[in-house]
């Protein structure tokens, strides 16, 4: 089964919006380009696909704007490159290497679990929510900024239940960022005495 990864930028109090300011450096980056990489299709909402696609798409004219530098180069052209499956309801088509899906998102990302390939990866503020709260997700990976937001969406807001999580890895970046990566906790079954 192809496995879901959550990944998104965070602030130490959970704050995961894209203005919280969280100023990406080159090596965060750098790790956001090679998780772009690794990725064989990318779950997205419609308003964290509209706000990429807003970035991220290549222009028409097939140029870079000016702003980008090398390292935002080359996260735009992983991206670019990775299939996308958008869930909306109202969204009235996608482009950009992407499936537009307007209804039954669980019983989508099930089946593209079920299908052969390499990993999904889910991203943005709500779309996660509810695809955590039917536990169809099997990594949480956050980049954790030395920053407290006080204001803004934070991770999971409104999620049902509780997820007990286990770290399972850590990267320290030389920014403060750390890179923290975690897997649900299997409920363990009742000691018989």
């Amino acid at each position: 089964m192809r496995p879901l990864r959550y990944s998104i930028n965070t602030t130490l109090d959970g704050c995961c919006h894209h203005e919280a300011g969280l100023p990406p450096d080159d090596e965060s980056m750098a790790w956001w380009t090679e998780r772009a990489r690794r990725v064989d299709v990318m779950l997205l909402g419609r308003v964290t696909y509209a706000m990429m696609a807003e970035v991220w798409r290549r222009p028409a004219d097939g140029r870079w704007p000016g702003w980008m530098g090398e390292r935002e180069v080359r996260f735009a052209e992983a991206l670019d490159a990775v299939p996308k499956t958008v869930f909306s309801r109202t969204l009235p088509a996608a482009d950009w290497n992407a499936e537009l899906v307007r209804d039954d998102v669980v019983g989508t990302v099930r089946r593209l679990k079920e299908q052969p390939g390499g990993p999904l990866s889910v991203s943005g503020v709500r779309l996660p929510v509810a695809l955590a709260a039917a536990g169809l997700v099997d990594e949480y990976e956050f980049l954790v900024h030395p920053l407290v937001a006080g204001h803004g969406p934070t991770l999971l807001a409104g999620l049902p239940q509780r997820v007990p999580l286990e770290l399972v890895d850590r990267q320290e970046l030389r920014s403060g960022v750390v890179a923290q990566l975690y897997r649900p906790v299997s409920p363990r079954a009742p000691r018989s005495s």
